[in-house]
């Protein structure tokens, strides 16, 4: 278990800029930095991060925290995994106990999958390095390949022995169960049998975009026709292949730096453009491209360049792949590179400056490139011209800038020969059909404005469900301010006025037992109970506590209340144009909110009296009723003249 001191240190030394910085490509506004959410699909930024108060909110889908969650959240990390990671990045000291099998049956499957993976590695790298067979077969070939000691080390390359069990056996001596070694694909079992799913392979570790191992790719060395060239680990808790990309861990920084991805296939495709120093590539590993990936791609770029071996068939079979990257708005150029040359070959060929000038000179707009090569198929024959026009029109509509779609048309009009009308026409076809298809049995020539919700709530029903604001509002101004000090004024010995300070958390809190309030929202009752228990000890707890709060709810409605979507521009201040800003009227804030509450809960305790009154037909009874009515009306009607309010009912 990490001791509490070394928690403190990890979450004190974090900066959640840089954190959340490895993963999603941010930009400031202002004093906070906004980005695409990587945890729902968006093509406007709404995720935002705040270096001051060391939080994240996205204003999208909701999810807000601080480093640590955000770690746990994106890589389904326990606690403390996170932990570890973040440990890791920034270099802080934590002693690890060795895992007894006792142990590892307490924590979780997935925990139990990425320690047997990081296992796994260990062994097929020392097995590279540090074995003879590992060394005479491994290691010859992939210094027969021309990859270098530093590119072998660093892409964590090993070797799987030809023993048909012998990682299974040494996993087992080392507290693994079978159990854990099949379900992690490591090991294959067939009725009484286990056996390495990898042995005899040149070994690729597939890493998260967090740098944790989750699953392997391995490469046969002989010529046996029954197996496989390639297998890659089966989809297990922890690796799912459809949401990796081979290269990405290493890649993720230089695709910010230079503003685009290069895709590969293979995974010495990657290897080899990192030997040449080009570190912006990553390889979808013989698939096509899925959402998930293309997501993954966008949190650092909107640019992608495609790289191909020139085969026509191939090229073609990926088209679906690249459509579904236009959907989601990104900019696509393809590169064929020379006959019987590939990624991988040409960059361990030729100079690292012939393969950037080759991308950079022979980089093709997709569609332009797509509508050139279906073009050549067409020559003298109407009807598979006619066959290419629609499926050129299908690609441009995928695009969601009505800018872009338009430019395209006109640049396809010219290649294919057919006025932009038509093109246009076809476009808007496939848009409209669309639309409909996402709101069936609506004319959207219609207006819809008469749908209505058929059950709305009754006035009082409204009044009495709407106090939530002003609890929010008052907790709000407990988190924010709770130890800032404001001034009241009070009558000393001798009936003067006189200066009273005060805290904001003591003063709220005092008020609130006094009048006997409650919170009716149990979230933010459990807060104020918290403040509660802290006034009685004269402390005041701070924000930090509360963004780091055990209770995950707590902490997710803190961060929600300190985040806010609107931030002043820089250029206001540089401008000396003043904004009153609320630091800056704290003590008219906190009156206010008390007194909104007050009023709140006064309309609450007033209705449900009234409705009491209608149900009974005692005289004496009515009379109580009717006096208590006027006091609470009074009471009300002199704090709604304190806000400025007018009282209608």
């Amino acid at each position: 278990m990490i001791s509490r001191d070394t928690v403190d240190n990890i979450i004190s030394t974090i900066r959640i800029e840089e954190v959340i910085g490895d993963f999603v490509t941010l930009r400031r506004r202002g004093v906070n930095l906004i980005g695409l959410c990587p945890f729902h699909n968006e093509k406007t930024p709404s995720f935002t991060v705040s270096p001051a108060k060391g939080i994240y909110k996205c204003f999208g889908c909701g999810k807000a925290g601080n480093g640590v969650n955000f770690v746990m959240e994106h890589e389904h990390f326990s606690y403390p995994e996170a932990l570890r990671y973040l440990a890791n990045k920034y270099q802080i000291e934590i002693e690890e106990e060795v895992q007894t099998a006792e142990m590892q049956e307490q924590i979780g499957e997935r925990e139990v999958l990425f320690n047997l993976n990081q296992f796994a590695l260990d062994f097929f790298e020392k097995t590279l390095h540090d074995t003879e067979e590992g060394k005479a077969i491994g290691l010859s070939y992939l210094k027969e390949r021309g990859i270098r000691d530093d590119i072998i080390r660093k892409f964590k390359l090993g070797y799987s022995p030809s023993t048909w069990d012998a990682f299974t056996e040494h996993a087992k001596k080392h507290g693994y169960k079978l159990e854990a070694l099949v379900k992690s694909g490591m090991t294959i079992q067939k009725e009484e049998r286990a056996y390495d799913r990898f042995h005899s392979r040149v070994i690729f570790p597939i890493l998260s975009i967090s740098g944790k191992v989750i699953g392997f790719g391995g490469r046969i060395l002989t010529s046996e026709k029954n197996r496989s060239k390639y297998v890659n680990s089966p989809e297990s808790e922890v690796y799912n292949k459809s949401k990796s990309l081979y290269g990405i861990y290493f890649a993720r920084n230089s695709i910010t730096a230079k503003d685009n991805c290069y895709l590969v296939e293979g995974y010495t495709d990657v290897i080899s453009f990192h030997q040449a120093g080009i570190e912006n590539v990553v390889a979808s590993s013989g698939t096509s491209l899925t959402h998930d990936q293309i997501r993954m791609i966008l949190r650092y770029t909107k640019q992608i360049t495609i790289l191909y071996d020139g085969d026509p068939a191939g090229i073609k079979a990926s088209f679906r792949g690249i459509d579904m990257i236009l959907e989601e708005g990104m900019d696509v150029k393809i590169v064929l590179f020379p006959d019987g040359e590939d990624p991988d070959s040409y960059s361990r060929n030729h100079h690292p400056d012939e393969v950037e000038e080759l991308i950079t000179k022979h980089a093709d707009n997709f569609i332009l490139f797509k509508t050139r090569l279906l073009l050549e198929e067409t020559k003298g024959d109407p009807i598979k011209k006619a066959s290419l026009i629609k499926e050129i029109v299908n690609t441009i509509s995928l695009i969601p800038d009505a800018i872009s779609r338009t430019l395209y048309i006109k640049e396809c009009s010219a290649l294919m020969n057919v006025p932009e009308q038509v093109l246009m026409n076809e476009v808007r076809k496939i848009l409209r059909a669309k639309i409909k298809k996402q709101m069936p049995g609506v004319d959207k020539s219609e207006d819809i404005g008469w749908i209505e919700d058929t059950a709305a709530p009754s006035q009082e029903e409204i009044d009495l469900i709407s106090d939530e604001y002003q609890e929010r509002e008052l907790i709000r101004q407990l988190l924010l301010y709770g130890r800032e000090e404001i001034v009241l004024m009070r009558m000393d010995e001798d009936g003067k006025e006189v200066d009273f300070p005060l805290r904001v958390a003591d003063f709220i809190v005092a008020d609130i037992l006094r009048d006997e309030l409650e919170f009716e929202n149990a979230l933010y009752s459990r807060i104020f109970t918290e403040f509660v228990e802290a006034h009685q000890r004269d402390e005041v707890p701070d924000n930090t506590y509360f963004k780091l709060h055990r209770d995950p709810e707590i902490a997710h409605a803190t961060i929600d209340m300190m985040v806010s979507q609107y931030e002043l521009s820089e250029n206001w201040e540089k401008n000396s144009i003043i904004v009153d800003e609320e630091p800056m009227h704290i003590k008219e804030l906190v009156l206010t909110a008390m007194l909104s509450f007050k009023a709140k809960k006064l309309d609450k305790i007033i209705t449900a009296k009234q409705k009491e009154m209608r149900e009974v037909s005692d005289q004496k009874e009515i009379n109580r009723l009717l006096g208590e009515l006027r006091d609470l009306k009074a009471s009300n009607i002199q704090i709604n003249k304190e806000l400025g309010r007018i009282i209608t009912k």
